[in-house]
């Protein structure tokens, strides 16, 4: 059995357990609850009513936190030519083709990989190192277009990828405890609006379950979920 210690136990008695919150309560509960030293990511966590073993059940998307999310973001831009320039332009931290080998030798230093369609056909052969940290781009995702400069932009201000677990669950991080009320709660519903558009036409029943909200190290908070059904 799992034992917490003193200053989390405090944080705990701070919310009832039992209860179900409005966002905007629960978020400032969180932000009243976090104890660490360090300023700790606000997450969210979704039960959804859907079976992910069936492709035809399965969540996944991206979404812009409009205040977003309290980190840097390292962005690679896998592009030639014009549309290289148009990266850089953008604010792309790494840009060009030649990060393709600097990968295959052990090099990760980036936190989103966006291509252009020309250039898959190389990043591809990176799957293997890629996949498993969930860094190969994905046109579903955004990460492989064309317009790599909105994709650009985007990233750095705050776009966030999410897909469901094999459990039926999906986490995201929607900002940090030093964020103020009202940016917390944009962001979370601007997440959570996201969720209900990509529900699967072949889902059933409840589609949003559950809804909670915590900080990196802190108790979670349930959400009134109904306001998503």
């Amino acid at each position: 059995m799992r034992t917490h210690g003193k200053k989390y136990v405090s944080a705990a008695a701070k919310r009832d357990a039992t209860l179900s919150y409005q966002p905007r309560q629960a978020l400032d509960l969180v932000k009243g609850a976090a104890f660490a030293k360090f300023d700790e990511t606000v997450e969210v966590a979704v039960r959804l009513g859907v079976d992910p073993r069936h492709a035809d059940q399965v969540v996944r998307g991206t979404v812009v936190l409009p205040a977003g999310t309290g980190t840097t973001v390292r962005v690679l831009a896998i592009a030639v030519g014009d549309k290289a320039r148009e990266a850089e332009d953008a604010g792309a931290d790494h840009v060009g083709n030649e990060y393709i080998q600097k990968i295959k030798d052990g090099w990760l230093d980036f936190d989103v990989l966006i291509a252009t369609p020309d250039q898959m056909g190389q990043v591809g052969q990176l799957g293997r190192v890629l996949g498993p940290r969930g860094l190969m781009p994905n046109p579903k995702a955004g990460t492989v277009t064309l317009d790599i400069g909105r994709a650009v932009r985007e990233s750095k201000a705050g776009k966030i990828e999410f897909r469901v677990d094999k459990s039926g669950n999906v986490h995201a991080a929607i900002g940090k405890v030093s964020f103020n009320l009202d940016a917390l709660e944009q962001n979370y519903t601007a997440f959570m609006d996201q969720i209900v558009r990509a529900k699967p036409s072949a889902a059933k029943g409840v589609y949003v379950r559950n809804v909670s909200v915590s900080s990196t190290m802190g108790p979670g908070v349930r959400v009134d979920a109904t306001l998503y059904r």
